[in-house]
């Protein structure tokens, strides 16, 4: 930075700065070194699998805080412990509290004896506004079905701004709503050169949030604590470069906690090499969210099933024979058969029909898109149908 005007310094001396100034990049830095010295006088720890998060756990009870930036939550079941945390806060620092939860970052969170209704209907209604879409159409659908986009398709759009915000802004929205995430992470693809055909996929998904922006997802109490995944892939589905599409999630009993559509990052030779691949990354993710959720005590004795439509790459992680045909596989892939032989994962075969994670792989008709998501708990309405086991 430069020196502030009406200041002089001799050549080759520079500023010591005494407090962080908002805005300078080492800025955030310094604000999270003094929030977690702090936390960590008051008596918590910070989680070695999530940084963000500090716990306190005494014969009392236990007491989580997540931090995004300044942006605190606070919750656990030692209420005077929770007060005196507040109290800390307040002595270092000028806070606001908001009492309980319910908007956050975007996120609007809804209590019911049953559970929780999370959703970003107000973000979703301010992303149709800023589309300005002239028309009232509606969809069912994010894509059409068995569509495809290439790098190249249609003519170039003249300002790609509005794409790019749009886009952005989406990849956000799929926080609370992965119905679009396969749609987004497609569109996400074209930010650097956008069409007017991408531009009219990003529209139609749009038309889609229009019809359904109130749509959320739903949090049982008496949901059971089994973690379970489900992993897929769709072969050679990028028309540009004939990369593979990883697609996964995971569930605590019923409750959604993880997922995710992204594009490989090499080609695979095989259908069953991509589903390995993406095994390999599902398993990852398994991995670290049994570390996490054992902060918030929640341990399991017993393998976490990976349920894979293909029997050829399941296989493959249980059979430790070198194969001429595998050989070529890079050695992170083979993380999953080493999580196998430690007794972390399971492979238990799915059929192709009840395979969740087909919902990250590829556009669905207007009744498979349906059905997924009444099996992963989105609804327009706050626990609409009952807890499904």
């Amino acid at each position: 930075m430069r020196p502030p005007p009406g200041s002089s310094f001799p050549p080759q001396m520079v500023c010591k700065l005494q407090k962080a100034i908002y805005g300078l990049k080492q800025a955030p830095r310094a604000w999270f070194a003094k929030l977690k010295k702090v936390l960590t006088k008051a008596g918590y720890i910070q989680s070695p699998n999530d940084y963000s998060l500090f716990l306190s756990k005494s014969n009392l009870g236990s007491i989580f805080v997540l931090v995004y930036v300044d942006d605190i939550l606070i919750t656990g079941n030692d209420g005077h412990g929770i007060q005196k945390l507040k109290d800390a806060l307040r002595d270092s620092f000028q806070m606001k509290d908001l009492g309980l939860a319910r908007y956050f970052l975007g996120l609007e969170i809804s209590r019911h004896p049953h559970g929780y209704f999370i959703s970003q209907q107000k973000y979703t209604k301010d992303l149709i506004s800023l589309v300005g879409l002239t028309d009232d159409k509606v969809v069912d659908t994010p894509l059409e079905i068995n569509v495809k986009y290439g790098r190249e398709d249609g003519a170039a759009l003249r300002d790609p701004t509005m794409y790019r915000k749009i886009v952005g802004s989406l990849v956000y929205l799929t926080v609370t709503r992965p119905d679009i995430a396969y749609a987004v992470q497609l569109m996400s693809q074209f930010v650097s050169d956008p069409r007017q055909l991408h531009l009219s996929a990003v529209h139609r998904i749009i038309r889609y949030l229009r019809s359904t922006p109130t749509m959320g997802l739903s949090y049982f109490a008496n949901s059971p604590l089994q973690l379970q995944a489900f992993s897929d892939a769709d072969y050679a589905g990028c028309p540009d470069t004939r990369r593979s599409t990883t697609g996964y999630c995971i569930f605590l009993g019923t409750s959604l906690l993880s997922w995710k559509s992204k594009k490989q990052a090499t080609v695979s030779k095989s259908s069953t090499e991509a589903e390995y691949r993406a095994m390999s990354s599902t398993c990852a993710e398994i991995v670290w969210l049994r570390r996490l959720l054992s902060d918030f005590d929640i341990n399991f004795a017993s393998p976490t099933p990976l349920f894979c439509d293909n029997e050829s790459a399941a296989k493959i992680a249980c059979n430790p024979v070198f194969h001429e045909r595998t050989k070529h596989i890079e050695v992170d892939c083979h993380f999953v058969r080493e999580k196998f032989e430690q007794g972390f994962i399971t492979l238990p075969h799915v059929s192709s029909k009840e395979q969740l994670a087909d919902f990250l792989t590829k556009s669905q008709s207007h009744s498979r898109h349906n059905i997924f998501l009444s099996k992963l708990l989105m609804s327009h309405h706050q626990f609409e149908g009952g807890c499904k086991q």
